[in-house]
């Protein structure tokens, strides 16, 4: 296994190619704590947006996980606006650290008041969407056969690895449009290779190498699980 990229919103590993663990640890990543909004209290609400909508937005909003989190973790937010405004999840006061305080939550005319206290508490992807930390997906590399054409195709091609060139093969990644490209000239030259890419890129709730390396852990609890119930 080889690490292309690590920064904290992204992390691409290279790996030999089997889609069974690469999926393993997609699904994984849906069992990974996190801080979301729950629950919504509703004062008062002058906007257009009415209080159920209102509160599925609040809930998707990405909240900074802290380390330290635990199942009783509770973190109170309140609200509190007059227009004529834009509400802005920056305009939430509280103790969670908000990851992207310009989103957009409603909009208030003159005169119109938006009040209300969230609370926010940590739960997983597989309960609801809302918990997701990341997106996770993985592809294969491809192995390419060598031409002069194929060659132009590949070297201006903008893939996570750069072009390796073993003989007269190539191994790159490529998006769809170049490999149609390069079907066209030959339609036998692109073939799976046998490595895959896996990519987490996260939503900010915490480090993208964090989030893989606890989809690792409940990808192993699981396992045991499964072990200790055969025996």
């Amino acid at each position: 296994m080889e690490i292309v990229t690590k920064t904290p919103g992204k992390l691409v590993v290279r790996m030999p190619a089997n889609e069974s663990l690469a999926n393993a640890i997609r699904r994984s990543v849906a069992e990974v704590p996190t801080l979301a909004i729950n629950e919504v209290e509703i004062f008062k609400n002058d906007s257009a947006i009415y209080d159920e909508m209102l509160a599925h937005r609040l809930g998707l909003i990405p909240l900074k996980t802290p380390k330290n989190a635990s199942a009783k973790t509770e973190v109170s937010l309140k609200l509190s606006k007059t227009g004529p405004c834009t509400v802005y999840v920056e305009d939430l006061k509280g103790d969670a650290e908000i990851v992207e305080p310009k989103i957009p939550i409603t909009l208030l005319g003159n005169g119109h008041k938006l009040e209300l206290v969230a609370t926010a508490i940590l739960g997983k992807g597989i309960e609801h969407a809302k918990y997701l930390p990341a997106l996770c997906f993985y592809h294969h590399l491809k192995e390419v056969s060598a031409s002069s054409e194929i060659d132009a195709i590949i070297q201006r091609s903008k893939g996570v690895i750069k072009p390796e060139k073993k003989g007269n093969k190539w191994r790159c990644d490529l998006n769809d449009a170049d490999a149609d490209a390069i079907s066209r000239i030959d339609k036998d030259a692109v073939k799976d290779a046998d490595e895959i890419v896996l990519v987490v890129e996260s939503f900010g709730q915490m480090d993208a190498k964090d989030i893989f390396l606890k989809a690792l852990d409940a990808l192993e609890e699981n396992v045991d699980k499964v072990v200790k119930a055969l025996k």
